[in-house]
């Protein structure tokens, strides 16, 4: 196992955000998104690409689970070798254990005895989303919470994540939606901040991905969307007062304007060409039998 300085991963500004008032409130939005999306997904493996301070496979019951923290941009060397055959964990929340993978095939997986290996604050690797160490089509379910915005690639991620998945495996996904109230609000601002005379509203770090730009990339790899959900309809306000005060703001807009949701949800499904999914044995038709038909023949007409 190799060990990295758990400081220089993932984003700290996208972490310290969501620790203000409009980062709880998206936290909280899309926390009830994925415990309602997930809890009806089966399989075996599922695994949650970045953004551990979400839970989102907390209300999944398959039996292996793992949450992964991202490499960002300025930490993955652009010469780095594809780490597609080793795991890379820190030593405070892995503790030398080992990762159960029964079911996958690469033997350099690490196996662990425990029956939840995710613990303390939910890391069980690190790793690069652009390289992921897993084979093909290995996991049931991926959660990628904002992973695609704060990626060095975001092709190359959605390509990983197409391969590591078994056929008709799912992957859910959510993003802030530039064309929003608080996009906007991020745009008119830029010229302020270079100035130094106002601060951002948002994270700086990575590039925010529209819902529907998103959904091409999507069909451009073979995925087909089951459903997707916008949210976040208050103005971009940093205390937890007004915020509350424009609440009603989220009931109106979700009826009357529900694309300029300031963060959305989406779910897709990977489906394979030339692939038809079969029922149980059990549940298959029965074949119909041969049925007697009476007929006449020109030797019965003649004795009539």
């Amino acid at each position: 196992i190799s060990f990295m300085d758990p400081q220089i991963i993932e984003s700290i500004e996208l972490n310290d955000w969501l620790l203000t008032p409009p980062g709880e409130y998206m936290m909280a939005w899309e926390q009830k998104q994925f415990d309602k999306t997930v809890a009806n997904i089966f399989g075996y493996h599922a695994l949650q690409l970045g953004m551990p301070a979400i839970d989102a496979l907390g209300a999944n019951r398959m039996p292996h689970k793992w949450t992964a923290r991202v490499l960002s941009n300025e930490d993955v060397d652009e010469n780095l070798e594809p780490m597609k055959e080793s795991l890379f964990a820190t030593s405070s929340n892995i503790n030398s254990s080992k990762i159960n993978t029964s079911n996958c095939t690469n033997p350099n997986y690490i196996n662990t005895n425990n029956s939840s290996p995710i613990v303390a604050d939910r890391v069980a690797i690190v790793l690069d989303s652009r390289a992921l160490p897993f084979p093909d089509q290995c996991l049931d379910l991926i959660v990628l919470p904002h992973t695609l915005e704060m990626s060095a690639d975001p092709h190359s991620t959605l390509r990983e994540v197409e391969r590591v998945l078994v056929p008709e495996g799912r992957v859910v996904i959510s993003g802030l939606n530039p064309v929003s109230l608080w996009g906007f609000h991020q745009k008119r601002v830029n010229t302020y901040c270079r100035l130094g005379l106002r601060s951002h509203f948002l994270p700086q770090r990575g590039e925010f991905i529209g819902y529907w730009r998103l959904r091409d990339w999507l069909k451009l790899l073979s995925f087909e969307v089951e459903g997707g959900q916008f949210g976040g309809y208050r103005p971009a306000l940093k205390t937890d007062v007004w915020l509350n005060r424009c609440a009603w703001m989220d009931k109106a807009g979700d009826r009357w304007w529900p694309i300029f949701g300031s963060f959305y949800f989406l779910v897709a499904v990977k489906k394979v060409r030339g692939m038809k999914m079969l029922g149980a044995v059990w549940k298959r038709p029965k074949a119909r039998g041969r049925a007697v038909a009476s007929g006449v023949n020109s030797s019965t007409l003649k004795q009539k």
